[in-house]
């Protein structure tokens, strides 16, 4: 059988890390599908269960030079602070003479650099002891067939650092000014640049990419809870399921649960994107880190950690924001053969220029150059790091993707397809009318007792506002038995006393609406009812527009997206709220085969379509689609099928997943073009003397540092 694991890497230094993996986990029988996210330091891998563990998987990724730890979703609060290690701080001190005399020697102060023999002493501290990770890196790599940026590293610096000793000790060739011709401030500052510009981007990768972090720190870390008829002040973990909590103004809540006393104002933006608070009293459900902005609650705790919807969050945004787009194929192919591509360029040139130049010294200098300014690094951080940032900002606005191929699918949605009931409407309509046939024999409050002890069994809003009707109207309702539902078209059942009853459209009941009947039976929903095959009478049902369907429409075609209303609900119905909205292009009276089809249709004339909508009826459309919103808390089946969740009901929601994506894919584009035209000018100015390998060195973080700035830009724009 196949699982899927999740790992948490350690050890990558750039993308030809994370190919290497990938290329190692794949070559395996067992293993389904291995990605590796550079940017996340994650590994998603699906694998047969009955031919391998999760331990030798484990030890796979180790044998290929990396450790590697089981991710689970039973999330603790992480060291968000990433600190410079004492072998960085002395790596930085070593280099301040070196920086020193380098600026001298820009100057004309060639006086400042130190003596050539304190130069080697320096360099060799550096070069025999605070260089071993990245000699064990580039080692590890090699001996796993596939060479990583610390190959281009040590092979540079050790290039230089051994040409500087001949130098100095072997062969004495001066400069005109009688200092000894060495370079061994070019290998230490490239190391330390180096090693710099990789804790910058770690500490970016940790404290500013990742959302959780800043999820977690949602949840208070100390609570008030009643334990033996006093309320003390407990640690979050010490919380159990039951236990009565306080929340008052400015506090979170700890768990999810139901209000047992007290009232207030909740934000839980966190979890739906909708931004003004809700209210609490007796009976409301509250949310693991919602704020409390006003009011005092007393609540009993219902769900805990990651088992809380906060969790589940946490658990599906790990999980996206660790799984790859395919983009990002594009830096995986350019990884596979970067580096062997790098040493022949580099060696070409070392060959080229001593022949142009006679100077086997320039010539030297130059192939260092070109080794330590190919870093591959800031090609495969371009895709997995923006969408970090664009799962993150999804996420903000109440929209969970299952993945990262979700995230870049949405970006290319040219065509929406919108159910009417629960997605366009507030999906709870009123009964607006009844109608009894003359020769049924049966009465008005009749007609809503039968009608219910059916509908009492079915989900389907039109269900329920009948059955709440004839509640309200104070009537009893008789149990049903048998109930046998055909989605898409009603449900029947047995009623002691009365027979066989069909609840559902009307051609399911066998109703034909008779001439003459007041408007709202042309405009409304109807539900028919017959007994033992006799049609009886039909209910008509209103539904009112949300509040933000107009303006979600508006988006929509303001960012050239075509917009299809299919429906189960009776064309005349559907043809209304279409010319509500201005949309032209509106079905009614479809089955759940008939919407799949219809979206299959759109796809084969070339559409990229996004289906929305939140029932039973609508999973085939959903599974149809290129990509498939649900709406959280509907239909189970709709949620599995679909691409995304949507937290709240609102079409306006989804308005908002397509620009997140669109806005992502666009990072991702300008991301690649940074890390490849970065590559494309610096080696042939490296190639040519242009770069020194200390500028190099510094352009090579530098190239790293810019792909994250410029996906952390997400975060700041601005969603229309």
């Amino acid at each position: 059988m196949q699982q899927k694991a999740r790992f948490q890497i350690e050890g990558m230094t750039c993308q030809a890390c994370a190919s290497r993996i990938e290329k190692v986990l794949n070559k395996k029988d067992f293993v389904a599908e291995a990605g590796v996210n550079f940017a996340g330091e994650e590994a998603q891998v699906v694998f047969d269960d009955s031919q391998t563990d999760i331990e030798s998987l484990i030890r796979i990724i180790e044998k290929a030079g990396f450790k590697a730890a089981l991710k689970t979703d039973d999330f603790s609060m992480p060291d968000s602070e990433v600190h410079i290690g004492w072998r960085l701080w002395l790596l930085l001190v070593l280099n301040i003479p070196f920086i020193i005399g380098m600026a001298g020697m820009m100057v004309g102060r060639h006086n400042w650099m130190m003596p050539p023999i304190w130069q080697f002493v320096l360099a060799s501290i550096v070069q025999l002891w605070l260089a071993i990770p990245f000699y064990k890196s580039a080692w590890a790599s090699i001996k796993g067939g596939l060479a990583n940026m610390d190959v281009l590293v040590t092979i540079g610096t050790v290039s230089i650092y051994l040409y500087s000793v001949f130098m100095l000790f072997f062969h004495q060739h001066t400069a005109h000014d009688g200092m000894v011709h060495v370079y061994f401030e070019a290998g230490v500052m490239v190391i330390g640049f180096v090693s710099l510009g990789k804790f910058l981007e770690h500490r970016t990768k940790r404290s500013s990419l990742n959302s959780l972090g800043l999820l977690l720190k949602l949840t208070p870390q100390q609570v008030n809870v009643q334990r033996d008829g006093q309320w003390q002040r407990l640690p979050l973990d010490q919380i159990r399921i039951g236990d009565i909590i306080r929340a008052s103004h400015g506090e979170r809540i700890a768990a999810d649960g139901t209000v047992e006393s007290g009232d207030g104002w909740a934000d839980e933006s966190h979890l739906t994107g909708e931004s003004n608070p809700e209210t609490k009293t007796a009976g409301s459900k509250v949310l693991a880190g919602a704020l409390m902005t006003d009011g005092s609650i007393v609540y009993r705790a219902e769900q805990l950690g990651s088992h809380t919807l906060l969790g589940d969050m946490m658990a599906a945004l790990s999980e996206a924001q660790g799984s790859k787009a395919p983009i990002a194929r594009i830096a995986d192919k350019a990884a596979s053969i970067f580096v062997p591509v790098v040493v022949s360029i580099a060696l070409l040139t070392f060959f080229i220029t001593w022949y142009v130049k006679a100077d086997w010294v320039s010539a030297l200098i130059n192939a260092v150059a070109v080794l330590v300014i190919a870093c591959p690094c800031a090609l495969g951080l371009a895709t997995p790091a923006a969408i970090m940032v664009g799962m993150g900002k999804a996420v903000k606005h109440g929209i969970w993707f299952k993945d990262a191929a979700a995230m870049e699918e949405a970006a290319h949605v040219d065509a929406v397809v919108l159910d009417k009931t629960g997605t366009l409407t507030e999906g709870r309509p009123q009964v607006a009318a009844a109608h009894i046939a003359a020769e049924s024999g049966f009465s008005e409050d009749d007609l809503y007792r039968i009608t219910a002890a059916v509908e009492q069994h079915a989900t389907h809003p039109l269900a329920t506002a009948i059955v709440q009707t004839a509640s309200a109207r104070g009537l009893t309702i008789p149990e049903a038995a048998d109930v046998q539902s055909e989605v898409g078209a009603g449900v029947a059942a047995e009623i002691d006393g009365i027979g066989t009853v069909k609840v559902g459209k009307p051609d399911y009941a066998g109703w034909t609406m008779p001439e003459q009947m007041a408007k709202v039976w042309r405009i409304a929903s109807i539900v028919a009812v017959a007994v033992n095959g006799k049609a009886i009478g039909a209910f008509a049902l209103a539904d009112t527009l949300k509040t933000d369907t107009q303006e979600a429409i508006g988006r929509l075609k303001a960012h050239g997206i075509d917009v299809y209303i299919m429906s189960g609900d009776n064309q005349n119905v559907v043809g209304y709220i279409a010319d509500k909205l201005g949309i032209t292009h509106a079905y009614g009276n479809m089955n759940p085969r008939d919407k799949a089809a219809e979206v299959q249709k759109l796809k084969d004339s070339g559409k990229v379509v996004a289906m929305v909508g939140d029932g039973v009826n609508d999973a085939p459309a959903l599974a149809a689609a290129n990509m498939s919103f649900a709406m959280k808390g509907g239909a189970d089946v709709a949620e599995h099928t679909a691409s995304a969740t949507l937290m709240q009901h609102s079409v306006n929601q989804m308005v908002d997943a397509l620009l997140v994506s669109r806005a992502t894919l666009k990072n991702i584009k300008q991301n690649l073009f940074f890390a490849l035209i970065y590559n494309t000018l610096g080696i042939p100015l490296a190639a040519l003397g242009f770069l020194s390998p200390v500028l190099a060195g510094a352009a090579m973080a530098l190239s790293s540092i810019s792909v994250l700035s410029n996906a952390l830009r997400l975060k700041r724009v601005s969603i229309q």
